[in-house]
């Protein structure tokens, strides 16, 4: 496995695959990888030839008050995991690598980034975007692989290749749940132990919605009010949004006549977490 720190180097690693005529598939990841960043690259190693992962804590996508200097980071422990998993090349480039001095060019989505987590973090999405494209140009890849528990990003990005006629294909991958039903996260080591067992009322909050869907209920503020009542339990948890929307424009819906995707994030303690979950298919 190749460690490769700038992109002058990524760009040559894929030039050569690409003359060889192998497909390139890339995950981009922040880092701090567990079992679900890994399943991202076994479906990239089902789509492509060669695989690269990159790991790099995105500072643009990150709000004044966030945590981006405490984002969690193991950069040994990361490189130990994708070794074994068989990628055959990680790309960990510095900031200024990929945003050097006089940097001034941004890919700003519209409509899609302006609800959900774009209405509670003004930006962010400009950030994510903007780094995607660039690693896209940078990896020279066919196939990236993205999880599907951050649904908005999953949406956004697909909408950006296609906008912008990206010749990328874009795969999302399943959330991977901890056996409690927890969604995966690097951000859940900041939790305490009984921040942990609140974290819960997530998982929770969206089976109870699936349940009364599947039971008849079609009003989506009835199905929001019992997905809040399940989080409202939880003394350390506090709602940062809980929203039934259309699965392709993210906009607000009234009643589930199709495919919806009940997306929530919540503060448990100080720690921001997301889930999601696609109802009335």
């Amino acid at each position: 496995m190749q460690v490769l720190r700038e992109p002058r180097a990524l760009r040559a690693w894929a030039d050569d695959h690409i003359a060889r005529g192998r497909r390139i598939g890339l995950v981009p990841t922040m880092g701090y990888l567990h079992d679900g960043h890994l399943s991202l690259v076994r479906l990239a190693r089902e789509k492509a030839g060669v695989v690269a992962a990159s790991i790099f804590v995105n500072p643009t996508q990150f709000g004044p008050k966030e945590d981006l200097s405490r984002y969690p980071r193991d950069l040994d422990g990361d490189l130990a995991k994708l070794e074994r998993a068989g990628v055959d090349a990680v790309f960990t480039p510095e900031p200024a690598h990929v945003y050097p001095p006089g940097f001034d060019t941004y890919v700003v989505p519209g409509d899609l980034a302006t609800v959900l987590c774009g209405a509670s973090r003004p930006g962010h999405f400009r950030g994510v975007c903007t780094v995607v494209h660039l690693l896209f140009r940078m990896s020279r890849c066919h196939v990236a692989v993205f999880g599907a528990k951050d649904y908005q990003q999953l949406t956004i990005i697909r909408r950006m290749v296609r906008d912008l006629w990206l010749d990328v294909d874009l795969v999302g991958g399943p959330i991977v749940r901890e056996a409690d039903g927890l969604a995966m996260s690097s951000r859940n080591v900041y939790l305490s132990p009984d921040e942990r067992r609140d974290a819960l009322v997530l998982s929770r909050a969206l089976a109870e919605v699936e349940r009364a869907h599947a039971a008849g209920e079609r009003d989506a503020a009835r199905l929001v009010t019992l997905a809040r009542e399940v989080i409202g339990a939880a003394a350390r948890a506090r709602v940062d949004y809980v929203e039934l929307a259309d699965a392709e424009s993210l906009q607000p819906v009234t009643r589930v006549e199709g495919p919806v995707v009940c997306a929530l994030a919540v503060f448990v303690g100080n720690t921001r977490l997301i889930d999601n979950r696609v109802i009335g298919l």
